[in-house]
């Protein structure tokens, strides 16, 4: 799969994924600083399924009307990069098919697709 990792989610989920195989652009090591309205853009336009822990990206969505290849916002209580993971893990394991195409909210405990 493709993965464009925002800069907030950080550079060790870049690497986790891209050891799984993923091709990976992650903001955090290619384009610090880069604005929200130019990931999402640069997501879609490249087919890459944009990680996140940023919830402005559910108002680019949602109230702005961004196109999108797939957006995944995490939501943790946690927010170091190991539980990052572990969330993204479980994740790809059950749903990855679902990610394509899908707005799609995770918790430590929860998945939630939003199909737009």
């Amino acid at each position: 799969m493709r993965f464009l990792v925002d800069e907030c989610t950080g550079p060790m989920v870049a690497r986790w994924l891209r050891q799984r195989g993923h091709a990976v652009f992650s903001v955090f090591e290619e384009a610090r600083g880069m604005d929200d309205d130019d990931i999402i853009q640069k997501a879609k336009d490249q087919d890459w399924i944009l990680i996140t822990n940023d919830k402005d990206f559910g108002e680019k969505v949602f109230r702005e009307g961004r196109q999108h290849n797939g957006v995944v916002l995490l939501r943790l209580g946690d927010e170091r990069a190991a539980s990052k993971i572990d969330v993204l893990e479980r994740l790809l394991e059950a749903h990855a098919d679902r990610l394509s195409n899908c707005f799609v909210v995770v918790t430590e405990t929860q998945v939630r697709f939003v199909r737009i």
